[in-house]
């Protein structure tokens, strides 16, 4: 026995083996590359296993596991209203759109949804499409840092840190915000919120339309992107695909439109698609080109709730964003699946309560980075090795939500 050594290795670890591709089973002219964690290119602690022929991908496994939240667990052993700081590190580049999704959640379970003030409603969208353009900001600048280049990344990087100010005034944290309660918000917004959020949208609007013509429309990034990694429209519905990598592939298909929640049937925005204006429909040109879109339209959106906010629903003096949060929340045995329309695609939770605990009995995230990463082998097949970071880059995923 002393000569025995004891290996822990856990099976439900997609990591558990070292590696996928066998050595003994190479060919001549064929190796086996691994990509990450410590590129830079690979957006986290991912790594690629590539089965090359020379500068041609012949097949990828991305290995996840490096960077494990524990999420679901903390959610079963939390009361729901405690779990929200935990939601905000699923997608930490979007924790207002996660947190939104959640509450709606367990509002539904309580069956309190009709009585959330509007006011309410449009500060949480609000607040969401600022986030939502920020994430969307960090993936177009990082895919550009990703293909060589440098300067709109930091372009980016100065406009989103503007977003991050004005949700740091409101909720008192700059990425991690616990900002929307179950029933309400942390606080209403603080006094000249609305005034700020104006001057923002007019000083960023030419600055969207400055990176589309630096960046998108440059002519090395169009040759770089265009009938690179096209997905289909058939694979991507049936691989659960989501969020701005549906949409490029020609499918208008948005929850904020499709499910109606919140105020957002009350606003007008378009659902941009892609159109292979470059290439191909579905190709790494597409998914940018519809992310720097829906920053047009979220602009759009958040003037909608600032005129609601300033009009009908303006502040009052007996005005309390946590006037309906309950005290003690314990839903009747139930299950039940919400999903909202996050930056990067569909993030669903389903819940089961079992009528007695104020303790979620099983809260399953599903979340939109982990599925859109799957589809990386079926993209990357019989691309240049170059190409392959193109194609990572242009999926637009966190890590803290694929390994959560």
């Amino acid at each position: 026995m002393k000569d025995q050594q004891y290996i822990y290795k856990p099976d439900n670890l997609i990591d558990s083996e070292p590696n996928k591709f066998k050595v003994s089973e190479l060919k001549s002219e064929e190796m086996i590359l691994n990509l990450g964690p410590q590129h830079p290119s690979t957006h986290g602690v991912l790594r690629l296993e590539v089965l090359s022929d020379g500068e041609i991908v012949k097949d990828v496994i991305p290995h996840i596991g490096y960077l494990h939240r524990c999420f679901e667990k903390h959610a079963e052993s939390l009361p729901y209203n405690q779990v929200i700081p935990f939601v905000d590190r699923m997608d930490y580049v979007a924790a207002m759109n996660s947190e939104h999704a959640y509450a709606m959640g367990v509002e539904r379970m309580l069956g309190i949804t009709d009585q959330i003030p509007k006011r309410v409603e449009y500060i949480r969208v609000l607040v969401a499409e600022m986030n939502r353009i920020a994430s969307h900001l960090i993936a177009v600048g990082t895919y550009g840092l990703d293909l060589g280049a440098f300067t709109p990344f930091f372009w980016v990087m100065r406009d989103r840190e503007h977003i991050l100010r004005l949700l740091e005034w409101a909720s008192g944290a700059r990425m991690l915000y616990n900002y929307i309660w179950i029933g309400g918000l942390f606080y209403d917004l603080p006094v000249g919120f609305e005034q700020r959020c104006r001057e923002f949208i007019k000083y960023f609007r030419p600055k969207v339309k400055e990176l589309q013509t630096i960046l998108v429309d440059n002519k090395i990034f169009i040759d770089r992107t265009a009938n690179v990694g096209v997905l289909p429209l058939d694979l991507a519905i049936n691989s659960g695909i989501t969020g701005p990598m549906l949409r490029a592939s020609g499918l208008r298909f948005d929850l904020r439109r499709v499910d109606g929640y919140s105020v957002y049937p009350e606003l007008e925005f378009e659902i941009p698609i892609g159109e292979g204006k470059m290439g191909q429909v579905g190709d790494c040109w597409d998914r940018t080109h519809v992310r720097v879109r829906e920053i047009y339209e979220s602009l759009k959106i958040m003037e909608q709730c600032l005129d609601q906010l300033e009009g009908d629903h303006k502040r009052t003096r007996e005005f309390d964003p946590q006037a309906i949060v309950p005290k003690k929340i314990r839903p009747k045995a139930q299950e039940l699946y919400v999903r909202a329309e996050n930056p990067k695609g569909e993030l669903g939770f389903f819940f089961r309560a079992d009528g007695r605990s104020d303790i979620p009995f099983r809260c399953k995230a599903r979340a939109c980075s982990f599925v859109n990463l799957s589809i990386l082998p079926e993209i990357s097949r019989g691309v240049l090795i170059a190409d392959l970071i193109a194609i990572l880059g242009s999926i637009d995923i966190v890590l803290g939500e694929v390994d959560r």
